[in-house]
Parts: structure tokens; C-alpha cells; sequence
């Protein structure tokens, strides 16, 4: 909690320091001189949120080279097809909170890598919590079992990313030291990757290297990462590297679909949804 505060301090800290520089222009007081030194502060903010910020020139230089390499041919759901069975990494009913497979209804689609991923939760009578919404054990999905969703070969795995602190209104602290948190990379075919993220710190049960099958336990679901509330993220990618590859979008094998009311945003009509598919605003399992 001290590394959040002095994060806020810092975040104030800095506009004192620029306002102080302006002022010092047009007066002499010396005061305005010393508190110029708050800018300073500026490298504290970076320094403890590194992951956001370094995490997001990686994905802006990411955009760059997928642009120049792709142009504007991206995987689409017309041109993509995959002979690989996948299925939905969890047990259960699950929201989808985030995702789709059109721009509408996509919450990243200018984001090439996460253009068709998804975030998962569980929700009770309407809620994803009961009790102290800022204790990440007060959420329903949280501690969950996270499954790999088709047969293949673990390729990475980062384990060194504690909670992200729940702030309530959506505000959080990142603790990580990647903005996915602990993750898991799995290949599933050549140029066919999923990426299953903000897990729970030492609660992942594979490693690099490691042969998985669809449905075997990978993790526990977390907070870890940009998260602010616990969660998984979860998507399909042409390559390993986060930032280079591009979203696939996935078609999953025997599953169910239901509605349910999430938040304002509008849904994509269920008879819209092709069969496989899965959009925002809807409870899905597993068949």
C-alpha cells in the first residue's frame, strides 16, 4: 500500500514541479525554484508503474511492425480456419465481460494482438463479488481452475507478478512486472498460439516446454497485471511474442450460450453469433 501512495504522491508531485517551472519564469521567488524539483518526481511514477509504461511503447512499436508486415491483411473470421478443436478454458459458467469477433463489439480491436480476445469472469445474482469488493478473495471467478483449451506445447510462462491492488470504480495498481501479469503461452499449430493471462501468482502447474491437453489444468484465475477486478483474459495469436502477433479469431467446440445482463453496452443479437462464437453480454460454458 505504501508503494500506491507514493504513486499518487508522485502523480501530483510532477504537476507541482511543471507548475512551479511556469511560474519561476515570470517571478524570482525562490520558492517556486526549489519546488521545481518535484519534477523530479516524474521518474518515481515511471519507475513504479514500468510494466504500463513500458508495456505500452512495446505495444505501440508492435502495431508498427504488424502494420508494415501485414498491411491492412489481417486474420479475419472470413479468411481464418483452423483443423485445431479448442474448447473454453474453464469449468462452468463464465461472463463474458469483454470480446468479440467484429469491431462493434470488440473492446481492442486497434490493438492487432488482442483484436478477438476475451475477458472472462463469474457472476452471482448479478455481481462478480459478494463481501469487500477491494479483496481480490471476495470475487467469484478468483483462485478458480484456468484449463488449457486445446492440445499443445507450453512455450512460455512468466510467474513473478503479484495481485494488482483493487481500488474500487475501476481503478487499480498494477504490481506487475508485465502488463498481462503471470500468463501462459501455448502453441497449438504452427502460427496458432493462445495466451492466457492475469493468473494467480504461483498457482500455474506447467512450464515452458511442456506438453498440455485440452481441458488439463494450467493456473488459477488472478488479478495480476492491468486488471481491476479478477479475471481472465484469454486470446489467440499467429506467433509467440505478445507484442508482434496477431489475434486470431476462435471458433470453440461444443458450448453454450446464454444471455445476460452485464452493463450498458449493447450485445450483438444471439442469432447474430455464429455457431462456435462467443460475444460481450453472454454466459458461456462448456457443453
Amino acid at each position: 500500500m505504501f508503494l500506491y501512495r507514493l504513486s499518487v504522491f508522485s502523480k501530483w508531485a510532477k504537476y507541482i514541479g511543471l507548475l512551479s517551472y511556469l511560474l519561476s519564469l515570470f517571478s524570482d521567488y525562490a520558492l517556486f525554484s526549489y519546488f521545481t524539483l518535484f519534477a523530479l518526481f516524474v521518474v518515481v511514477e515511471i519507475a513504479l508503474n514500468a510494466s504500463v509504461f513500458f508495456g505500452s511503447i512495446a505495444l505501440l512499436w508492435g502495431m508498427l511492425v504488424i502494420k508494415r508486415r501485414y498491411r491492412n491483411k489481417l486474420p479475419s473470421v472470413e479468411t481464418f480456419r483452423s483443423s485445431v478443436i479448442y474448447s473454453l478454458p474453464f469449468e462452468g459458467h463464465w461472463a463474458v465481460v469483454n470480446g468479440g469477433f467484429t469491431q462493434e463489439y470488440s473492446h481492442s480491436w486497434n490493438i492487432p494482438v488482442q483484436r478477438y480476445a476475451y475477458d472472462f469472469l463469474q457472476m452471482e445474482s448479478g455481481r462478480s463479488y459478494s463481501g469487500n469488493e477491494r479483496e481480490v478473495g471476495s470475487y467469484h471467478c478468483y483462485d478458480k481452475a484456468i484449463l488449457s483449451p486445446a492440445d499443445g506445447v507450453v512455450v512460455k510462462v512468466n510467474n513473478r507478478s503479484n495481485d494488482s491492488l483493487i481500488l474500487g470504480k475501476g481503478r487499480y495498481f498494477n504490481r506487475s512486472n508485465h502488463i498481462a501479469g503471470n500468463y501462459v503461452i501455448i502453441k497449438h499449430a504452427e502460427d496458432q498460439y493462445s495466451l492466457l493471462a492475469h493468473l494467480k501468482k504461483d498457482s500455474i502447474v506447467v512450464k515452458a516446454g511442456e506438453k498440455v491437453v485440452r481441458g488439463q489444468i494450467l493456473a488459477r484465475c488472478g488479478n495480476t497485471g492491468n486488471s481491476t477486478e479478477p479475471h481472465l483474459h484469454f486470446h489467440l495469436q499467429n506467433g509467440p511474442n505478445f507484442y508482434t502477433s496477431v489475434g486470431l479469431p476462435i471458433r470453440f467446440s461444443d458450448i453454450t450460450i446464454q444471455p445476460c445482463q452485464l452493463d450498458g453496452r449493447p450485445v450483438m443479437p444471439l442469432p447474430s453469433i455464429p455457431d462456435g462464437f462467443i460475444s460481450r453480454g453472454y454466459i458461456v460454458q462448456n457443453g
